[in-house]
């Protein structure tokens, strides 16, 4: 009898992860559940949903008769992701917390603890796909992830299942109804990666206090208003100013050291819009030449591909239409049809 691949399940306590493990046992896979607990502190007017989620996840590995483990990797969640992400705020840049979790977290820590552990393999709810090492977009271009995972590495990703990377989020949702989980009908966990509903503002207050105010200065090099602290707001920004009346005013830059935030009325202004920009962290999944033409390029989750070119030599990326409010901090990710094929931070 032929021994079963042994894979390891990120268990969330969500419906994607849940359908994930059902699935892997469904097609005979050797199936272990693990709820990784990163977080787990209450902020003011904020429960941490770590309790639940764990339960909700146990609950699963029950229903599908599979072992259950729990991982403890808040240590180092604070150290690799939360420590950079509030360095990266008082820096005045635009951090993307999820992509350092996927990329320190799950697919590090998690990975090498579950080979360690007698895993031959790991799983995760994540939409998207991964062949010979390489990262491909899911069939769900709605809920394609793979912006996230950008700076997982190809080893990774070889010793990686994504079984819902040919399914979309309404098919998952029934196969949960079908397979009757207790996670069925469980609501898209929103807010920060595993610290539940609160907002960034909230976050970074909690972490940092009350900032300093300071003058929030239109184009014409007045004080129309005042802030509540520069970190809080990021290139493109519309709501949250409190500027008064008239037409709606976007934030086009900031200046750290003077505690001022520059915003505009003109949606034309340039320093709304962009199309080259440099690059830094650049991380390729699949190596690429010193120039690449023919790619295509995602500044946000969700955002439009955008025909681009990057050359090596500068790390700059050239776009072929100019992309409103690109914030440094935040991530380009770079395909080539439907493979990812990596990408840097907007400086």
């Amino acid at each position: 009898m032929p021994v079963m691949t042994k894979v390891y399940v990120g268990l969330s306590g969500g419906v994607d992860s849940s359908v994930t493990a059902a699935l892997l046992k469904q097609q005979g896979y050797d199936v272990t559940g693990v709820y990784m607990k990163n977080w787990s502190k209450d902020l003011p007017g904020f429960d941490c949903p770590w309790k639940e989620d764990y339960q909700d996840a146990k609950r699963v590995a029950v229903q599908l008769g599979i072992a259950f483990k729990l991982y403890d990797f808040e240590t180092e969640y604070r150290q690799k992701v939360v420590d950079y992400m509030v360095a990266e705020y008082q820096a005045g840049r635009t951090p993307n917390p999820d992509i350092m979790c996927n990329q320190e977290v799950k697919f590090k820590l998690f990975l090498d603890a579950a080979l360690e552990d007698g895993a031959d393999m790991i799983a995760t709810g994540h939409y998207a796909k991964a062949e010979n090492g390489q990262l491909l977009m899911a069939k769900d271009s709605n809920k394609d992830q793979t912006y996230f995972l950008y700076r997982v590495t190809s080893d990774a990703f070889s010793k990686t299942l994504f079984p819902l990377g040919d399914l979309t989020k309404p098919e998952v949702r029934e196969l949960a109804k079908e397979f009757g989980l207790v996670t069925a009908s469980k609501k898209e966990s929103m807010g920060i990666c595993f610290v539940g509903k609160v907002g960034i503002k909230d976050f970074l207050l909690h972490e940092l206090g009350p900032q300093n105010p300071g003058d929030i200065i239109n184009n014409a090099g007045e004080a129309i208003g005042r802030h509540d602290g520069a970190i809080f707001y990021t290139i493109g920004q519309r709501h949250g100013l409190d500027v008064g009346g008239g037409l709606p005013y976007y934030v086009v830059g900031k200046d750290m050291a003077k505690n001022e935030v520059y915003v505009t009325t003109d949606l034309n202004d340039k320093g709304l819009w962009s199309r080259k920009c440099v690059l830094t962290s650049l991380h390729w999944i699949k190596s690429v030449s010193e120039t690449v033409e023919g790619l295509k390029v995602r500044t946000r989750h969700r955002g439009e591909l955008t025909e681009a070119i990057f050359d090596a030599k500068t790390s700059t990326m050239s776009l072929s239409a100019d992309i409103r409010g690109l914030s440094p901090g935040q991530s380009a990710v770079f395909y080539h049809d439907d493979t990812c094929l990596g990408g840097g931070i907007i400086v």
